[in-house]
């Protein structure tokens, strides 16, 4: 397959980048800082950022796939969150992934069947404090995933990932203690956090033919927080 992948040079982007790699296919990444991406894969790169409305780059002839991974954690008090703070992570969540898209959609189309990837997060669904900036804009990732799931049926299969926590570069600073790693765990049925690892198989999942008969669907992969209460 040729895939391409948006914000791939940390966290689930690389682990996905990793093992879509590995596994043979021909991976694009879509980047503001293409030199970050690790020189030990067969990675081809294209300059995009994803805050810029003007942004655009070539893509090839036709995709297979792709994935949206660029995202925040702006945890504050509502009344300490600002209108610029709600843009800021409406432009890089949202409007970002509609920019990519666009680029995208032409070379999509020409592919027999292809699948796109968003990611939301498990405080859409669960009410979570600190959480009202992000849980908006990834609310609005859910609401344009399932539109553009009916919009591009039946060639355009679009799905998109919910997780909880996950020990990646962008949640540092809510696990850089084990006092912190350890009462993170305990929120999750589970006991413990995702690993970029984990998501990634998900992303080759809804990549490939194995869920050819899924669209419009919000994956919550989040360690039982979404759906469950321990007594």
């Amino acid at each position: 397959m040729t895939l391409l992948l948006a914000g791939s040079t940390s966290g689930i982007g690389l682990a996905s980048a990793r093992l879509l790699s590995r596994a043979g296919h021909r991976v694009i990444c879509a980047c503001r800082t293409p030199a970050r991406l690790p020189d030990d894969l067969d990675l081809e790169s294209v300059a995009f950022d994803a805050t810029d409305p003007a942004a655009s780059f070539e893509v090839p002839e036709a995709l297979d796939g792709c994935v949206y991974f660029p995202g925040t954690i702006n945890l504050k008090p509502f009344h300490r969150l600002t209108d610029e703070d709600f843009l800021a992570d409406l432009q890089l969540n949202l409007l970002g992934a509609v920019r990519f898209l666009r680029c995208a959609l032409p070379a999509l189309k020409k592919a027999e069947r292809s699948s796109v990837v968003l990611f939301s997060t498990v405080a859409v669904q669960t009410g979570l404090p600190f959480h009202s900036a992000i849980a908006s804009a990834k609310g609005a990732i859910e609401g344009l995933t399932r539109s553009l799931a009916a919009e591009w049926a039946p060639r355009i299969r679009v799905n998109a990932v919910a997780p909880s926590l996950t020990d990646t570069p962008l949640a540092e600073s809510f696990l850089n203690s084990e006092t912190k790693s350890i009462a993170a765990a305990r929120r999750h049925p589970l006991n413990r956090i995702g690993q970029a690892e984990e998501f990634a198989k998900a992303v080759a999942f809804l990549l490939s033919e194995d869920s050819a008969f899924m669209t419009g669907q919000i994956l919550k992969i989040d360690g039982g927080l979404s759906s469950l209460r321990l007594l």
